[in-house]
């Protein structure tokens, strides 16, 4: 078996750090693994493994021939029985797939907005699902959509996990004091909601606490909003805009508390890199968060888009260290124990063998 993993871009997200870790992990695994991004390189390519075999294709439009030929060729070439096709990459597989239908073609669904599934715009996937062999959800949600609204008949339901990746490249050195900071690692996206978790903070801003927003930044309309909210509310001391890191392990290492405040996830990698860094965590209850913050135990989940409750857990997590040290042990262990590497590669080799 050798296994092609497609992503569009190499910036930090989800879907994108997923593709890179299952590239990596399948070196060991399967006869070779390979990795494409699409559209755009990113600091994630740094993380890729040597024994990857990588390939750029700088796809330029929708229809970009030229892409699709190189990618026909590169999968020809090294004889590739899968190509794993990771969110918003499955379009140019299926044009590929037209071409040349030797291989199967996987499409791993990442998408964010599983709270609201009757707004997705489908009609492109539900094309391409004619050649799909398989669908890979991140959530529930996800795999029941994919078998009403899909013409494949293998879909599976496949946890994200959490893997701890350090760089020499960079040590980003975290503002604030030692034992207080807060970290809400999540790109600058409207679903992550921002606003919700600055509003909290700002009802219970603590001596000495901050707060550190990591993730990309599209310095666009809501990135601005943000950054506004932040110098008109007094919190350029408080609360502090990273962007972009590749060394997340360090940062995590650098906080107390990890928050989640969106309006609608799939399974948060960040949540489960919260837990494997030993973080206390506070999220809101979208998507499969119950199921990585499943009692109080492990940590607090609360409503989306309430502010008050988010403030009061908050405060909770910040006025009880021995509370909050408990939570962040109880979701490590919760984490090792149901989210581990071993175990989702086990089902995804089943998976691929399958088909």
């Amino acid at each position: 078996m050798k296994t092609l993993q497609v992503i569009d871009t190499l910036d930090t997200g989800g879907a994108e750090k997923l593709a890179v870790t299952y590239a990596n992990a399948l070196t060991t695994t399967v006869e070779a693994s390979f990795l494409c991004t699409t559209r755009k390189e990113g600091i994630l390519k740094n993380q890729v493994a040597n024994e990857v075999g990588y390939l750029f294709l700088e796809r330029k439009s929708r229809f970009d021939f030229g892409a699709i030929k190189r990618l026909k060729a590169f999968i020809k070439e090294n004889e590739i029985t899968i190509v794993h096709a990771h969110a918003t990459s499955f379009f140019i597989v299926f044009l590929t797939k037209l071409m040349y239908p030797k291989f199967k073609m996987v499409w791993h669904d990442h998408y964010g907005n599983s709270e609201f599934l009757a707004q997705r715009k489908a009609f492109m996937i539900k094309m391409a699902s004619y050649l799909m062999n398989g669908v890979i959800s991140v959530n529930q949600q996800l795999k029941k959509w994919a078998e009403s609204n899909l013409a494949v008949s293998k879909v599976v339901y496949l946890s994200n996990f959490p893997v701890k990746s350090e760089t020499v490249n960079t040590r980003s050195q975290l503002h604030g004091i030692d034992g207080k900071r807060i970290v809400c690692l999540a790109n600058l996206r409207p679903q992550k909601d921002h606003f919700n978790l600055l509003q909290a903070f700002e009802m219970i801003v603590k001596d000495g606490w901050t707060l550190h927003l990591v993730g990309k930044d599209f310095e666009d309309d809501y990135s601005r909003r943000i950054k506004l909210y932040i110098h008109d509310h007094g919190l350029t001391e408080k609360v502090f805009v990273y962007g972009s890191r590749e060394d997340v392990s360090h940062i995590l290492n650098q906080c107390e508390i990890g928050v989640l405040s969106s309006k609608s996830e799939g399974l948060p990698i960040a949540l489960l890199e919260y837990g494997l860094h030993e973080l206390a965590v506070l999220t809101t209850d979208v998507g499969e968060c119950n199921r990585v913050v499943s009692d109080e135990t492990k940590g607090f989940i609360v409503p989306s888009n309430n502010e008050v409750v988010f403030a009061e857990k908050l405060t909770i997590l910040i006025e009880n260290q021995h509370e909050r040290l408990a939570k962040a042990k109880k979701l490590h262990t919760h984490i090792h124990e149901n989210f581990s590497q071993k175990a989702i590669l086990q089902q995804l080799i089943r998976f691929y063998n399958e088909l």
